[in-house]
């Protein structure tokens, strides 16, 4: 019998309900631009800001609610974000003369697991912004009960990542999920009941980092660094590209595949797996689809496991594989064990750990194609695949804490779209739920699609 793990089961993972502190909110406004400094941000653009500033003023007058529903390509998000709330907004009030009685910001809704990897300071930190936690593997009923009581009778308007994570890709939106439309027509619902008139509407925001000039130089360093922790000297030997350009993709492309091979081997030999053949003629056709077929087999192996059905998107068995281990690892309730039951209940709950790792793995590929650099490939694009392809190597090695290489100063483009008006298609909604909801969801995805440059 292994030994218990050192932490063993942990507390039950309690709701962390919102407490908007006045002084805090002014605290992080005086940080936070020195936060997003230290992330090598060095600029912040803002496009259609003046329209933010414009529902702010109607909500203050109590004229309608609105949800923020922002991209989430980066951990970064979060400090933009109090950028275009906090500074461009109110500068858009002030040249539009419209005049705010409260400064902008918003409530928002934050993954319960954030707080499990970044400490409880950040917990106590996004509480006291008027943050609300939410578990994503289950129903979170005092989550959605305080979501939707902040989105009907909040101080400030919601803001949530319709993607539900980060995705690393500035340039692609990953599949949205419902909740965001949803709380919307709960609001709706919840303004008639009470005999209030205020509109309801979704306001996409599109985030895209950049670099101020490209960093090739540290990209080819970066590339390096991967090339050897994957045990690849001189990659190109048998090959010979036809410009520094070419050979850059060409050892992009060979880290993937040999990646990709010693984890095919990982699943073939230690978990008895059997992953299909793929023959495409095109080479990132081909990766993409053995990294598809490779993410199906690792999260087959955790369900299997743990015991959960393997229906659903790869972002719904994410999800559902997370909660199953926290089942197991967060569930001492207070009550009496002896001590062989504790010893056992650690026993399950150091082997969850690891076997959510099979999550954690696809996790840290959900975005990828295999087209993405190859159809544009920019020192963005080049940058987002190198830095997955780092923290997953890292972290295969056992690293999970080292800070991520900054390739070079960035600027960020936050622009804001046109509300949708969700009060306007109640009708709709009261007709047939199920249609308008994923009509209205597609229209966020098509929104923040047409917000990327």
């Amino acid at each position: 019998m292994p030994a218990a793990s050192a932490s063993g089961i942990q507390p039950t993972l309690e709701f962390i309900p919102p407490n908007y502190t006045p002084w805090v909110h002014r605290l992080a406004r005086w940080i936070f631009p020195w936060l997003i400094r230290q992330q090598g941000i060095a600029k912040l653009h803002t496009e259609n800001a003046e329209t933010l500033a414009e529902l702010f003023r109607d909500f203050q007058a109590g004229k309608l609610r609105f949800i923020l529903a922002f991209r989430h390509p980066s951990t970064n998000d979060p400090f933009v974000m109090s950028h275009l709330l906090w500074e461009a907004v109110p500068q858009a009030a002030r040249d539009r003369g419209i005049r705010l009685p409260d400064w902008p910001h918003t409530h928002f809704i934050y993954d319960r697991g954030i707080p499990l990897w970044a400490g409880d300071a950040v917990a106590w930190m996004f509480s006291h912004l008027g943050g609300t936690s939410m578990q994503r593997g289950k129903l979170d009923r005092p989550g959605l009960k305080t979501a939707r009581d902040l989105l009907l009778n909040g101080r400030f308007p919601l803001a949530a990542a319709p993607e539900g994570a980060t995705n690393s890709h500035s340039e692609v939106v990953s599949p949205l999920e419902p909740g965001v439309a949803q709380m919307a027509f709960w609001t709706v619902e919840d303004l008639r009941s009470a005999g209030r008139s205020e509109r309801v509407a979704i306001v996409p925001i599109g985030i895209q980092y950049t670099y101020l000039s490209p960093p090739w130089a540290e990209i080819d360093r970066l590339i390096d660094t991967i090339e050897s922790s994957l045990g690849l000297t001189n990659p190109l030997k048998t090959t010979a590209p036809t410009s520094p350009e070419e050979g850059r993709y060409l050892r992009l492309y060979l880290l993937g595949d040999r990646l990709l091979d010693l984890v095919e081997q990982f699943y073939q030999t230690f978990y008895q797996q059997t992953l299909p053949i793929v023959d495409l003629p095109d080479p990132n056709e081909r990766m993409g689809q053995r990294l598809k077929n490779l993410l199906d087999t690792a999260l087959r192996v955790g369900e299997a496991y743990f015991g959960v059905t393997n229906t659903g998107t790869v972002e719904e068995r994410c999800r559902r594989l997370e909660q199953a281990g926290w089942d197991r690892i967060y569930c001492d309730d207070g009550r009496s064990r002896c001590p062989v039951e504790r010893g056992l209940a650690n026993w399950v709950a150091a082997e969850a750990t690891i076997r959510m790792q099979h999550m954690r793995l696809v996790e840290r590929f959900t975005a990828v194609t295999g087209r993405y650099v190859r159809e544009k490939p920019t020192a963005e694009r080049f940058a987002e695949t190198l830095m997955i392809l780092w923290r997953v190597t890292t972290w295969i090695q056992g690293d999970d804490t080292s800070k991520p290489p900054q390739l070079g100063k960035q600027a960020v483009w936050l622009r804001v779209a046109d509300p949708i008006w969700v009060s306007d298609r109640a009708a709709d909604y009261k007709a047939n739920r199920r249609a308008t909801l994923q009509s209205v969801t597609q229209e966020i995805h098509q929104s923040l699609k047409n917000l990327i440059a």
